[in-house]
């Protein structure tokens, strides 16, 4: 693995990374972290930060969702392929029945303040700038009368990026 010294001079597919590519979200330390798959994402700027951001959204009934809002920082890794199971795995158990990780083939390693994987073949590790939650009041209706009719919205998190790792 190797940092990406100017990552943003660097290509990549964002509107493939989050919608079709394996990703997994940490939030704690290589003592103590916890997991998610995560399927919505967006990268970009904001605020006139110097470097860019990485937004994703966790609903508060993850498992993970308390590190999110304790936590400074967060790390998104994305795996190939190969690793789709893995990735599959995470998202279908949930870290309150045991340990989830222990039924993949992914070995976590500690990268500056965040947790990726040898396995993965690009990190983005953040220092979280924002976390909110959506109003229901603002989302669109058919949002509103679909997916939050029984639920609580999702939560946004903003990190500033501070290092990309590359497994290439």
């Amino acid at each position: 693995m190797k940092e990406i010294a100017d990552y943003r001079a660097r290509e990549y597919s964002i509107f493939n990374l989050f919608h079709k590519q394996n990703a997994v979200l940490t939030s704690g330390d290589i003592s103590d972290f916890r997991l998610m798959t995560i399927g919505w994402g967006m990268m970009g700027n904001i605020w006139g930060h110097p470097g860019s951001a990485v937004t994703v959204y966790v609903h508060p009934s993850r498992f993970t969702f308390p590190y999110m809002l304790e936590k400074d920082y967060f790390t998104i890794c994305f795996f190939p392929e190969e690793f789709h199971s893995d990735v599959i795995t995470l998202g279908t158990h949930s870290g309150r029945d045991g340990n989830k990780l222990a039924m993949t083939k992914l070995t976590p390693i500690e990268i500056g303040h965040g947790v990726t994987f040898e396995q993965a073949e690009l990190s983005f590790i953040c220092r979280r700038i924002y976390a909110g939650q959506f109003s229901i009041d603002s989302v669109p209706d058919e949002i509103r009368n679909g997916l939050y009719k029984k639920m609580e919205p999702h939560w946004m998190f903003i990190g500033s990026i501070e290092h990309v790792i590359s497994n290439d």
